[in-house]
């Protein structure tokens, strides 16, 4: 039986949710830290606290891609997955 710290720690580790810290970050300057930029990755999908911070530069098509931006990058994704297909900019 695990103990409710192992099953907390675990929560974090799925990658669903930005750490508490940057978390706090966020809510104070509306920005993500440059360092969480560097993990937007090609084949790679984004995290949803990172993409809720997108805004949509095209529509999605009928592939089903989007284009955003994200902090200044310009990003091509699937939108039912969140995977980065290219990065633009």
């Amino acid at each position: 039986m695990a103990s409710p710290l192992h099953a907390k720690n675990e929560k974090h580790n799925k990658g669903n949710s930005l750490p508490p810290g940057l978390q706090k970050k966020v809510a104070r300057t509306g920005e993500l830290p440059p360092g969480w930029q560097k993990k937007i990755q090609v084949g790679k999908p984004i995290d949803r606290e990172i993409y809720s911070h997108s805004k949509i530069i095209v529509p999605v098509d009928h592939k089903g891609l989007i284009t955003v931006n994200i902090d200044g990058r310009i990003i091509r994704l699937i939108e039912a997955t969140r995977e980065v297909v290219k990065i633009l900019k």
